[in-house]
């Protein structure tokens, strides 16, 4: 039938596979697996039942691209940090659209993450080259929230007088999305944001940090030295906004004394996408280092000495260090970051030169010609003559780099301009005031330049009457950037930037990368809650169609009709699945869904007059964000304990409520738990809280054990965020870009996320939020949601709780293989558990730990578990309901074949320290390359795959697995210690690797 077409599909283990697991679980069916595992208040919210009839994969495909032709793709010059970019092909087609790119999970395991972990050290090079800074991150997740973690750092980096200060002061020219998402970020923590125009005759008394925008949003260029090195006087530090396009023409901020460098890489290749996902980064100086938030790729030894990549003082882990932490960032936009690293390699440092060059020209062309046509060129200050328009470039020497201002009589002159330009297809900025910006880029051409003007000129003429073909374009030979202001550092001088300027050579380069990697392509990726499952090539086709990736996140709300319908039709279904009333697309990652889901209930209790419940109850077993979010949030976190079942202590959560009686805010909840189980007391907990005047945030990171089958909403839940990159198919890509939505109750609806000041106007169920903005768009990462909107629509509500159903059988199925060689540390009702299982390795004989079973599946061809998390020395494992049983039963298999070489090496059989799994894993030059040393057979260390089966599963019975496809691990294990001692973050030179 089509209605069982997608799921089939999306679901791995077949109906007679499902039923083999469920007898070896004693289970006749899902429903009774389900009944016995779930608490017995546990239902579906009755809306579910509104979702569509599941759509075929055709079907769905049709009806994407029918939203698809409802988006009005215009010649997009309306700048302000968004920008049209050409996405090589070669990279679209080999990045963007490759499962061995978009499928791989973050480098936790940095062996089996060569590939990406060195494109990812290409982007950090890339970054600090182009600002001159010597430490870049591997990416944030947007330019405004990169620069509230800007904000964060100077505050803590801050010296002498300023250490105590409490105001962040920001450029009046810095782009209106990014104040707008540091208002919401400063408010919480007692920051004072205090916008104005920044000059060095600024008083900085009381300022800990400034944040500066190159080029202004007006595009304004100007010497920021003086304005630094005031600041730097007063003991307050420097971030500068830059473009980094701008950045191959322009005098970097490292060169002018800048203490922090952010922006987005967007127009290195990657679409507008209506608002993202983009890649933001941030560079600092060297002092200042290990305070940077993010992830940070560095360079270390293997075991035999060689380089190798590896996450770079990965304590600095934000779910780590949990109410201790700087920033609640866990993840990055690392596809995004690739794709812009892959652009600087394919064009070079003489290419990306070009481009911003032309787009440079472009503008002073624009300027130029409209001078011809009667618009006087002036500085700031000059005054629009009755009846003709000013070309503005602002600043003292009359400088911009991509962006003209164009001053007109009046506003409606100025809108009669837009108006124009729009019916001749081009979207301009009206910057209000009577001023028209037009921002070039590198898709603008000369004809584009005739037709704005002919729209701008044409406003001020009665009737019009001007065209495109009517303009003569005047002639500019030089760049107008001023020689105080021109760089004259080289930049992007490694190798790698100059050795894959050819098509085949980038494709090669590609592919080179993503073999030494292992994602979801090439095998099971079983982590505990992170949800690896299929990512649909149906759900992925939409998003690279021009009519998605490529619309401005500020063009017309009439022009993006496809994207409100989209939009508001997922965020409907995400309230069908949850139960809850409101929701908003907004933030663009998990970690973001958190901190506007608490800042709702921080909202909803100052609206009440109760500004002084502060506190946020955590339980241990609480995802690991979730106590650096609160932090961020300006709530005081009290960790609640758990039982040695690993459910929530009612005793020791009666007492925090009763210490800090009226004082709770809410609680911030994981269900199922992070300990892998369905703690039948929620609703119970739930009740607690609110009684005592709190409200309830249910993590939805684990809404795959819920989704069909129970509602965060039911169980006692007021908010939620979701994990659309988990539950939800967005794939991980290495790790982000991500969807952390948040859905509400309706008293919580008005506090959700509003849009940002350029947003296209109400959409969805919780748009009309006057919460603030805690991303740059309006729909934050709004270029993917497609993917999610097709994984319900070919689901629907009887797909998506079967897909629970199997999750949830599959786990269990898992967990009672590996019970009688790795222990389950936690189990709930019946001895089951939820989506993922929790495998004690804490005490393996001979000396083994964790760390050498996670390197060791490496051999036989699996990506680890999640390891140490959230119990250290365990695995939690989660295979999704994706995996098909044989691949689950290669899975135990393989596991049980390592316990049976752990005990090799407690009998004596194997040396203790040289052992396969201590000297795992092994490359092919271990096996080829010299003699051999090692005191057990090569083929045992690195050909381990042919292994007995033990039971169960498919073939029944003891039986000998097919040989995987032999993945060759491109190092052995890498030292993480020296590569911290050693910090190096950026590529080494190529005679390194000699």
């Amino acid at each position: 039938m089509k209605s069982d077409l997608f799921a089939s599909r999306h679901i791995g283990p077949s109906a007679e596979d499902q039923q083999a697991m469920l007898a070896a679980l004693g289970y006749d069916s899902l429903d009774a697996l389900l009944a016995a595992a779930l608490p017995e208040n546990a239902a579906p919210p009755p809306a579910l039942s509104t979702l569509p009839e599941p759509r075929s994969e055709t079907e769905a495909l049709a009806e994407l691209r029918r939203i698809a032709s409802r988006n009005t793709v215009r010649v997009s010059m309306i700048g302000l940090g968004y920008y049209d970019t050409i996405t090589p092909a070669v990279i679209r087609r080999n990045l963007f659209e490759d499962p061995a790119w978009y499928t791989a999970y973050t480098p936790y395991q940095p062996e089996i993450s060569q590939g990406r972990l060195e494109a990812l050290l290409n982007f950090q090079t890339m970054v600090s080259d182009l600002t001159a800074l010597p430490v870049a991150n591997a990416s944030l997740l947007d330019e405004a929230s990169a620069a509230a973690e800007a904000m964060t750092l100077t505050r803590r980096a801050a010296t002498g007088a300023a250490k105590s200060a409490t105001v962040f002061l920001a450029d009046a020219d810095v782009l209106p999305q990014t104040l707008d998402v540091l208002a919401t970020r400063a408010e919480p923590l007692g920051i004072e944001l205090r916008v104005e125009r920044v000059t060095a005759d600024t008083d900085f008394g009381n300022v800990f940090g400034v944040l500066l925008q190159y080029p202004g949003a007006s595009g304004e260029i100007r010497d920021l030295a003086p304005v630094i090195d005031r600041a730097h006087a007063a003991g307050a530090k420097v971030a500068v906004a830059a473009d980094i396009l701008a950045l191959t023409l322009l005098k970097p901020p490292g060169e002018m004394g800048a203490d922090v460098a952010i922006g987005s890489t967007q127009r290195f290749g990657v679409p507008m996408f209506y608002g993202g996902p983009h890649a933001a980064f941030m560079a600092v100086r060297e002092d200042i280092k290990r305070q940077l938030p993010g992830r940070l790729v560095g360079v270390s030894v293997d075991a035999d000495g060689r380089p190798a990549y590896r996450l770079a003082l990965q304590a600095r882990e934000q779910h780590i260090r949990r109410e201790k932490a700087t920033s609640n960032i866990c993840t990055a936009q690392v596809l995004l970051a690739v794709a812009a690293s892959m652009y600087a390699c394919y064009h070079g440092p003489d290419g990306l030169t070009a481009i911003a060059r032309h787009a440079h020209r472009s503008a002073a062309i624009l300027a130029a010609t409209l001078d011809n046509y009667g618009f006087s060129a002036t500085g700031t200050g000059g005054s629009a003559p009755a009846g003709s328009g000013v070309v503005v470039p602002p600043g003292q020497h009359g400088a911009s780099f991509d962006t003209i201002g164009v001053a007109f009589p009046g506003p409606a002159e100025a809108e009669a301009a837009v108006r124009r330009a729009r019916e001749a297809g081009y979207n301009l900025h009206d910057a209000g005031s009577g001023v028209v910006q037009v921002a070039c880029d590198e898709t603008t051409t000369p004809s584009h330049l005739r037709d704005v003007v002919a729209a701008l000129a044409g406003a001020l003429k009665a009737g019009g009457g001007l065209s495109g073909q009517d303009v003569t374009l005047a002639e500019v030979s030089t760049d107008t950037i001023p020689d105080e202001l021109a760089r004259t550092s080289n930049f992007l001088t490694h190798p790698v930037f100059t050795a894959h300027r050819s098509e085949t050579a980038m494709l090669r380069y590609l592919r080179r990368l993503s073999d030494m990697d292992v994602a979801l392509d090439r095998s099971m990726i079983p982590l505990g809650s992170c949800t690896m499952k299929l990512n649909a090539t149906t759900e992925m086709e939409p998003i690279t169609w021009p009519e998605f990736a490529g619309l401005h996140p500020f063009a017309p709300r009439a022009d993006a009709l496809g994207y409100e319908e989209l939009i508001s039709s997922l965020e409907g279904w995400l309230c069908a699945v949850t139960g809850y009333d409101a929701c908003s697309v907004q933030p663009n990652a998990g970690s973001q869904g958190e901190l506007a889901g608490l800042l709702a209930i921080r909202g909803y209790h100052a609206s009440r007059g109760s500004s002084e419940r502060d506190v946020c109850l955590i339980p241990e077993s609480a995802h690991g964000t979730n106590a650096a979010s609160a932090v961020l949030a300006g709530l005081r976190v009290v960790v609640v304990r758990c039982g040695d079942d690993g459910a929530i202590s009612l005793d020791d959560l009666g007492a925090k409520l009763a210490a800090h009686s009226g004082r709770v805010a809410g609680i911030m909840l994981t269900y199922p738990s992070t300990n892998g189980v369905y703690e039948t007391t929620v609703s119970t907990v739930c009740d607690l809280v609110h009684e005592a005047g709190g409200q309830v945030y249910i993590d939805g990171a684990n809404l795959n054990a819920l989704a069909g089958l129970a509602s965060p909403a039911l169980l006692g839940g007021d908010v939620s965020h979701l994990n659309l990159h988990k539950t939800f198919c967005i794939p991980h890509g290495g790790g982000g870009p991500g969807v952390g939505p948040v859905a509400a109750k309706a008293h919580l609806a008005p506090f959700l996320p509003r849009g940002s000041v350029f947003g296209s106007g109400a959409s969805g169920s919780g748009a009309s939020g006057s919460g603030g903005a805690v991303t740059a768009a309006r729909y934050g990462s709004a270029g993917i949601l497609p993917i999610s909107w097709a994984y319900i629509a070919m689901m629907g509500a009887d797909g998506l709780r079967r897909a629970t159903q199997v999750a949830v059988l599959s786990a269990n199925y898992v967990a009672r293989r590996l019970a009688p060689y790795f222990p389950l540390v936690h189990t709930g009702r019946g001895g089951l558990v939820a989506h993922e299982c929790i495998v004690d390795l804490r005490h393996l004989p001979g000396g083994v730990t964790v760390e050498d079973v996670a390197k060791r599946l490496i051999d036989y061809g699996f990506h680890a578990p999640t390891m140490s998390f959230p119990v250290a020395g365990t695995f939690m494992i989660e295979p999704t309901e994706s995996e098909s049983l044989d691949e689950l039963d290669q899975f135990c298999d393989a596991m049980i074949s390592v316990r049976a070489e752990i005990d090799r090496v407690a009998s004596g059989e194997y040396d203790a320290a040289d052992n396969p799994l201590k000297n795992a894993p092994h490359t092919a030059e271990m096996l080829i390359m010299g003699e051999w040393k090692h005191q057990y057979p090569a083929a045992e260390g690195a050909y381990p795959a042919a292994v007995a089966r033990t039971g169960g599963g498919s073939a029944g019975g003891l039986g000998i697995t097919a040989r995987r496809a032999k993945y060759w691990p491109p190092v052995r294990r890498i030292d993480q210690a020296y590569g911290d001692r050693n910090l190096i973050c950026a590529c080494p030179p190529p005679e390194a690797f000699e």
